[in-house]
């Protein structure tokens, strides 16, 4: 290791130890076994609104299933601050013990979980319950894992290093998308809806008990040991990180200039691709999750990529360029999609135009990205019909009107909410009759097995997928070593985790159900992209004017500690 304010150029060129690859490998391999539990619920979603919420319309059923999903995101910056404070105290090693084991009771509890039809409101209760504990610990394991293998790699290769940690995100998306598609064409559709569902759950209790075992061969980082034996740690670690201006500076500004941008680009062209795919582009969930399965497969080795080359020409650029280019090319990106996806649906949205007609004192707001208002209206219950059917609509409002209207083109449809049915019924037919596809429609891309890539339609689409893909290994490869570099020893689990998990828990998780309330409002289909547009515009401009660049800080040097 570099002593104190010394770069030891060799370091950067020789080989990993056998020390530092084992450390690497069960470090990165939890952490994958940790995220493969927190995505399934997200991967499987829709099914477990059925499950537990099945005593709401089918609707509210799916944003609740959403909201429950983000309630994990929601309590990891709490994690981050109760067990940043404990790593920072007791040790790495130990804290990110107690998380895994956290997270793998709970995820194998959901999959024993009686559904709401057999033991009633406390289904959903226990759940969020789980949930919210799952979210816990994955607040405290991110920080551990990365600070314990930047704690352990030698100078002028940090970003290489933590770049492994970076691909167990992706990587427990991945193996959570593989095991659901391996369970679902073993069990049929049928069989995994009503029970098939809970088998990723309950084999992740092997998952854990691997890890686990894994991780209790580690011995605790140099540097903790290091600053203990010297007697320089810290004894109110949350109070110095954030009770203090000047390391609370460094926290907000790598939570605005750096992680909130990497937050909503990491979401976007993960699970809001997936989101876009299935929920607006009507995609069937096999497909779907099968082309973000093969863009993941393609595009994972890229975090590596980014984090060796950030070792080369810094943090900062790289991720600031990917936050850049992503929020100049989203919306073409997911237009192309589209056009491959769904060409009726994308001819439909450009040649048919739709209007709402009503009274303005019939329409109220859409905005709803918790799901809980109920519409009453005759032109809030259009608006949102159309809406869910990926319908590009406006609203025109005549103070003269008796009642509400869809106005196809040229052909108007009375929709009254006393009739929602049959108004909804009449609406579709128009509609459909003007272009807009119907229900499976042979145009909409579909994979009837793994290897059904080398179709024009199928491979373009993994194209694109991979291109947003690339984007969230830029700017995710190298934030670990960005983050442990900004921080001093005896603080920095505390201080990095915070800022990490606002980032990605709220700016980056709250994005799939925030930006499809967006699409509801205004009637476009793409209108929810500016949601991580505005995000990562934001951190470039922070970014380039208050973040420096750290690739070459020495974390052992005493004016760090």
């Amino acid at each position: 290791m570099a002593m104190a304010g010394v770069v030891q150029t060799e370091d950067r060129v020789r080989p990993m130890t056998r020390e530092e690859k084992r450390v690497i490998f069960a470090s990165s391999l939890g952490t994958v076994f940790e995220w493969y539990d927190f995505y399934l619920y997200g991967s499987l979603a829709a099914i477990i609104g059925a499950q537990f919420f099945s005593q709401f319309p089918q609707a509210t059923r799916d944003i609740f299933a959403l909201l429950a999903f983000a309630a994990g995101f929601l309590v990891r910056p709490f994690g981050a601050i109760v067990f940043g404070r404990v790593g920072d105290i007791v040790g790495r090693k130990y804290t990110f013990l107690v998380t895994i084991l956290i997270m793998g009771l709970s995820t194998f509890i959901v999959g024993l979980l009686p559904n709401a039809n057999s033991i009633g409101i406390a289904a959903p209760i226990i759940l969020i319950v789980l949930r919210l504990l799952q979210g816990l610990a994955l607040g405290g394991e991110y920080g551990g894992a990365a600070t314990y293998v930047a704690e352990h790699a030698p100078q002028g290769r940090r970003g290489f290093y933590t770049s492994w940690i970076q691909t167990t995100a992706t990587l427990g998306l991945f193996m959570s998308l593989l095991v659901i598609l391996f369970t679902r064409t073993v069990v049929g559709e049928k069989d995994f809806a009503e029970w098939g569902w809970r088998v990723p759950f309950l084999v992740s209790v092997a998952l854990l008990g691997i890890s686990l075992w894994i991780r209790l061969q580690l011995n605790e980082s140099p540097a903790f040991q290091r600053m203990k034996e010297e007697g320089k740690g810290s004894k109110a670690p949350l109070t110095e990180s954030f009770g203090r201006w000047d390391n609370a500076k460094i926290a907000l500004l790598a939570l605005l200039g750096l992680v909130a941008g990497q937050g909503v680009v990491w979401y976007t062209g993960q699970f809001y691709a997936l989101f876009f795919l299935q929920s607006i582009l009507k995609v069937d969930g096999y497909t779907a999750n099968l082309l973000i399965a093969w863009s993941l497969l393609i595009g994972t080795i890229f975090f590596v990529v980014f984090g060796w080359l950030s070792d080369k020409i810094g943090r900062k650029p790289i991720i600031l360029a990917g936050c850049l280019i992503a929020a100049l090319t989203f919306i073409p990106i997911f237009k192309q999609i589209t056009t491959l996806a769904n060409p009726a649906l994308e001819k439909a949205v450009e040649n048919v135009k739709v209007t709402v007609v009503a009274n303005p004192s019939d329409c109220g707001n859409l905005f709803n990205p918790v799901g809980t208002r109920v519409f009453t209206s005759s032109c809030d219950l259009a608006r949102d019909s159309l809406a869910k059917s990926s319908v590009k609509y406006a609203t025109e409002f005549d103070a003269a009107a008796k009642g509400v209207s869809v106005k196809v083109n040229n052909v108007a449809v009375p929709f009254d909410a006393a009739t929602r049915a049959d108004s909804t019924k009449a609406v579709t037919a128009a509609l459909q009759a003007a272009g807009y596809p119907k229900a499976g429609d042979p145009g909409i891309v579909k994979m009837s097995n793994p290897f059904d890539i080398f179709r024009a339609q199928t491979a373009g689409i993994i194209g694109l997928l991979f291109i947003l893909v690339i984007y969230v290994t830029m700017v995710y490869g190298p934030m670990a070593a960005a983050l442990v570099e900004l921080f001093p020893t005896r603080i920095r689990y505390t201080s990095m985790s915070l800022p990490y998990h606002i980032g990605n828990g709220w700016f980056g998780g709250l994005l799939p159900a925030t930006a499809f309330a967006m699409v509801a409002q205004t009637g476009d289909i793409y209108f929810g992209l500016w949601y991580p547009i505005v995000f990562a515009l934001m951190t470039f401009v922070i970014g380039m004017i208050f973040i420096p660049e750290t690739k070459d800080r020495d974390i052992y040097a005493e004016e760090n500690q």
